[in-house]
């Protein structure tokens, strides 16, 4: 009978221990959103891009409720890249308690600055809502709870000197969910923080006439940095005939300080270097430029996300 001395044994289990924390480092949860937003299908892309592109990793996409629970599972160290808005990335790394982070989030790290979050309020034609005032006494949907969509809703109605309270009745509901209830006429509107053409949207407009409501430039100019005046272009929807003014938000690719520096670059090189067919999961994609990918970030960079820019010129 064959026996495993302890010094052999010792190193036996050490080989197997430092075997599993390859494969475990070798291992990428992408975290994005719900499935009807655009987070998610952005995601999937992105790991089916890692999963080829990079040696030896496996990956995972997961569905979430977003912005506010990717930062705390990203700091819990339960995924290893994350979709989130500006906004939110810098409310976790502040501790900001009311934003839904009891404390600093110490290990978030940078990756690159993506496309921009539209804030897209949208409502049936028959509810008679115009404009943002028409929203009082309306019913909206402001997202899930805590979650990035419902900080930027809150934060709007703030720099229109309005509140929830304004509202008829508030729902705290995922994008897919606000929308069948606007189909089954017991919800007026819904705000949706998110890329042009997110397919709830795409998905109302085509099963009853909508109005997309316009948000003010003076809100943008109220709230300052990260929010921005933007513009829904003629023709992003059905029924849509005429540009429509909002704001609009970065959202940012963010990782744990544990991921090692090589994963870290190379989770940036091939996001980067693999941006066509990356848009062929969404065409948010189209909008992430590797000139803009420090724009405002709100966090310290991987070090290993700023070796790959350096090398590309972008970091001197």
């Amino acid at each position: 009978m064959n026996k495993i001395i302890p010094a052999a044994a010792g190193a036996f289990a050490l080989a197997v221990s430092l075997t599993g924390a390859a494969k475990a480092q070798d291992f990428i949860n992408v975290l994005t959103g719900g499935t009807s937003g655009v987070y998610y299908p952005l995601g999937a892309g992105l790991a089916n891009i890692y999963g080829e592109k990079i040696d030896g990793a496996r990956t995972q996409v997961q569905s979430t409720k977003a912005s506010v629970e990717n930062m705390n599972l990203i700091q819990s160290g339960r995924g290893e890249i994350a979709f989130a808005l500006g906004d939110t990335v810098a409310a976790a790394w502040a501790g900001d308690e009311e934003a839904g982070f009891p404390g600093k989030l110490d290990q978030l790290r940078g990756i690159a600055a993506i496309y921009p979050n539209y804030i897209q309020i949208v409502a049936s034609k028959e509810s008679g809502i115009t404009d943002f005032a028409g929203l009082k006494g309306a019913s909206l949907s402001v997202g899930a709870p805590a979650s990035g969509t419902e900080l930027n809703a809150r934060a709007i109605f703030g720099a229109m000197d309005m509140s929830y309270d304004d509202l008829g009745k508030t729902e705290y509901l995922p994008f897919a969910e606000s929308v069948e209830l606007i189909k089954n006429r017991q919800l007026d509107a819904t705000l949706q923080s998110a890329g042009l053409g997110v397919s709830s949207i795409r998905d109302l407009a085509s099963s009853l006439p909508i109005t997309v409501v316009a948000v003010p430039a003076q809100v943008a100019e109220n709230l300052g940095a990260p929010y921005i005046s933007a513009t829904i272009p003629a023709g992003t929807y059905d029924g849509q005939e005429a540009d429509v003014p909002t704001v609009a938000i970065s959202n940012y690719l963010v990782t744990n300080a544990s991921v090692t520096d090589d994963m870290a670059y190379a989770m940036t090189k091939e996001l980067f270097e693999n941006l066509d067919t990356l848009a062929a999961s969404h065409q948010a994609a189209n909008l992430i430029k590797l000139e803009n990918a420090l724009d405002g970030m709100p966090i310290p960079l991987h070090p290993g996300a700023e070796r790959y820019y350096r090398e590309q010129g972008v970091l001197k």
